[in-house]
């Protein structure tokens, strides 16, 4: 498989990793919108938000308990989005799975 998540994770591409464990990891974009903007990612491949299942839920239930945790290490008290983006039409460029954590700004609706 040619995903370049997948190789961020399995420590084949280097990265900045602001958190991981046995389950996620976390790095920062390397395009940021915001000043803080930080990818979360499952290990295991799931391609998007529709191969969401039973058998793989509990990694994106895990992936919020992350991304609360990173947002109180990066001080966003303010407050912050998570965004995930599921197919081409919405804007996913990378087939696997993410989140993306943005902070330190505000926020327009529906972008911005």
């Amino acid at each position: 498989m040619d995903c370049i998540f997948c190789k961020i994770a399995s420590g084949e591409i280097p990265t900045t990793v602001v958190y991981e464990d046995d389950k996620v990891i976390a790095f920062n974009d390397t395009d940021p919108q915001a000043p803080v903007h930080v990818l979360i990612i499952p290990k295991e491949h799931i391609a998007s938000m529709a191969e969401i299942n039973e058998s793989n839920s509990a990694v994106v239930a895990h992936i919020f308990e992350v991304a609360a945790l990173i947002a109180r290490e990066k001080g966003l008290d303010n407050g912050f989005r998570v965004v995930s983006n599921c197919g081409e039409s919405a804007g996913q460029s990378v087939h696997h799975l993410h989140f993306h954590l943005m902070g330190g700004r505000d926020f327009g609706w529906p972008a911005g």
